[in-house]
């Protein structure tokens, strides 16, 4: 997957059990030895210390622990908060390991953004949203066909319906001329409005 896709990810499977296998597996699959990390450990016990059953655990009880810091040796290890001791083990510069503990998964998947390679503002292809209260099932005639017409330029017409409020139409494509006039097209023929991603956000109740 490394080698078709910019950015794979994993959840799950680091902790401390037996049954925590994904970096071990890792390694395996990339030929690389399992090594501990120094600064992992550190912060491990930093971040650790106010619980006080972490002075009372036994050597073996110890290891176990310490097996949350046992990572594929030319991995990257990415700290991306100043709270989290776990680190974002990443391989290839792709493979991105994650806990699967879902808040702590969404809280990392956050912090990670500045070491993804993303392409600077200019590169991105523009969206544009249209907010309309006409039911899913009755504009999607329309945009099969608008999706039909526009392919071949590049752009992609997607709908996102918020239950009982209405459906999101997003246009995306890299020339921002062509897709905002499309956008005064699709609001006209739904009888909607085009809205800002601020919009979006606060309508979806994303904060």
């Amino acid at each position: 997957m490394v080698k078709k896709y910019d950015f794979v990810i994993t959840s799950g499977g680091i902790g401390p059990t037996h049954d925590d296998i994904t970096y071990g597996s890792l390694a395996k699959a990339f030929s690389q030895q399992l090594v501990h990390n120094a600064e992992t450990l550190n912060r491990m016990v930093e971040l650790s210390k106010h619980r006080p059953w972490i002075a009372q655990q036994s050597e073996e009880q110890k290891t176990a622990r310490e097996r949350m810091a046992l990572f594929p040796e030319r991995a990257e290890v990415l700290f991306v908060g100043k709270d989290i001791w776990v680190p974002v083990v990443r391989l290839e510069g792709k493979l991105c390991v994650f806990p699967g503990i879902p808040g702590l998964f969404q809280k990392m998947l956050d912090g990670l953004k500045p070491y993804l390679p993303l392409p600077p503002p200019s590169e991105r292809p523009f969206r544009h949203q249209i907010f309309t209260l006409l039911p899913e099932s009755s504009i999607a005639p329309y945009l099969t066909a608008l999706q039909k017409r526009v392919q071949q330029e590049g752009v992609r017409v997607g709908s996102y319906p918020l239950f009982m409020k209405g459906v999101y139409v997003s246009l995306i494509g890299f020339n921002e001329e062509r897709v905002r006039e499309l956008g005064t097209e699709v609001a006209n023929e739904l009888q909607g409005k085009v809205v800002t991603e601020e919009e979006v956000k606060e309508a979806k109740g994303v904060a």
